[in-house]
């Protein structure tokens, strides 16, 4: 769980999506994407209890189908992010831009999205499991391990989404918004072509 712990905390597509989301659509959109997140982690979870995991694992074909999808939703909002203006962050009493209220499908489906098109995800459930798990642990228990860890994921990003969208490390970025936006364009488009290179192991 110390491996997990370590793993949620650092950079990534679901970091960078959170923040963006915190910065350019407020706290509320920002949770919900947290939730989204910690959905396509129970999903995760799901298949490799179930012995899909290993499957897609094994399959270069599977995990080059998953890995693509994922580049492409990480280039596709990488520019997405560059082409937008300059975002009104002004601040309302729930640490919201009232002028721009993300639908909760949407807010929901960045995150699951950003999480689910992770086919190196796929790898770490199985190590993970494999050390806390074995062929005659109850399904119960199995699953019992994925809702504690996903959990944690949603209450770790939930807590950067209140964070981020405190009034003033608002009003610290409204004057950057555009180049917040950019920046963040250019991480994703970066992650993306990161995860070009990963290969199956």
């Amino acid at each position: 769980m110390a491996i997990f712990a370590f793993a949620i905390v650092s950079p990534g597509a679901d970091l960078a999506m959170v923040m963006r989301q915190s910065l350019v659509s407020g706290r509320r959109a920002a949770i919900i994407t947290s939730f989204g997140i910690g959905s396509a982690l129970m999903v995760h979870v799901t298949y490799t209890i179930l012995g899909l995991g290993l499957v897609i694992s094994q399959s270069i074909t599977l995990f080059n189908i998953v890995k693509w999808c994922g580049v492409a939703y990480l280039v596709y909002i990488g520019v997405k992010s560059l082409r937008a203006g300059k975002t009104d962050m002004t601040v309302s009493t729930g640490g919201e831009t009232p002028e721009r209220r993300q639908s909760t499908v949407k807010a929901f489906g960045l995150g699951f999205a950003a999480n689910a098109l992770n086919p190196k995800a796929v790898f770490f459930f199985l190590s993970i499991f494999s050390t806390v798990v074995d062929a005659h642990t109850p399904m119960a228990v199995k699953f019992g391990y994925g809702l504690v860890m996903a959990s944690c994921l949603i209450l770790w990003f939930v807590g950067v989404s209140l964070f981020m969208t405190t009034p003033r490390m608002r009003a610290g970025f409204s004057r950057a918004s555009q180049w917040i936006n950019r920046a963040s364009g250019l991480v994703f488009i970066g992650l993306g072509l990161k995860l070009a290179t990963e290969k199956a192991i």
